[in-house]
């Protein structure tokens, strides 16, 4: 029974069992380390096993050209809406995209489709950024909703097309999958590969993408979760 001059402990509850403190040796500290990238989404891992990120949601423009297949693009939209993003699909495919923008959000509108052309303004803000998907085959119109501080826009071309370069070129990331020889050919002068990078490009296995900027590139393999395989399927570059 404790003592009726025993000060009581105001708002920090009952003392509970004393343990040692848990402390580990200099040394020891390096396997818990977490490899963790730049701030964005994961796109999936690198040659080594690390995640890749992608920052997405910028308070500047930014530009994604995505050569490579549909799944690819879905899974990217997905992870978007993931960090909050509010997605926008522009798409000549809507039925392809469909089953996607119900599933999405648990019950949240976070997925939008359009029809080609038919995109309304977003609104974007640092609380609320925008992620514009452009679905709209080889050769897409001219969006009537471009970049802009916190939307960015990713263009999804099936193959290379005679729009492709003035698109990689504004870009500021660039994605590929498996291309044509020929088509790897004039990638690599585009974006001004190494020979052996340029040559993989037509080898490449299902949900590989090679990711290019001005200074970097980056092989990496996007691995579907459950969830996202169970709803979209096996990693695939054809449509």
């Amino acid at each position: 029974m404790p003592s009726p001059t025993a000060r009581p402990r105001t708002g920090l509850g009952l003392i509970g069992p004393r343990r040692d403190r848990h402390e580990l040796p200099l040394d020891q500290l390096a396997p818990l380390a977490l490899p963790v990238g730049d701030d964005g989404m994961v796109i999936g891992v690198d040659a080594e096993g690390r995640p890749s990120v992608l920052g997405i949601n910028r308070p500047t423009p930014y530009d994604v050209t995505l050569i490579g297949g549909l799944w690819t693009a879905q899974v990217l939209a997905l992870r978007a809406a993931a960090t909050g993003a509010r997605v926008t699909v522009e798409t000549g495919r809507a039925p392809a995209w469909t089953a996607l923008a119900q599933a999405a959000g648990g019950g949240q509108q976070c997925i939008s489709l359009h029809d080609v052309g038919r995109v309304p303004p977003q609104g974007p803000s640092a609380g609320s950024p925008v992620v514009v998907v452009r679905d709209c085959g080889m050769r897409p119109p001219r969006g009537r909703v471009v970049s802009g501080p916190w939307q960015s826009v990713l263009t999804l071309l099936p193959y290379l097309s005679p729009v492709a370069p003035r698109l990689m070129e504004k870009s500021g990331v660039v994605g590929v999958q498996r291309v044509s020889p020929d088509e790897a050919g004039r990638i690599g002068r585009i974006m001004h590969l190494p020979g052996a990078e340029t040559e993989a490009l037509s080898t490449l296995a299902d949900g590989v993408t090679l990711w290019c900027t001005a200074r970097d590139r980056q092989f990496v393999m996007t691995q579907a979760t459950d969830a996202e395989t169970g709803l979209l399927g096996s990693a695939r570059r054809m449509d």
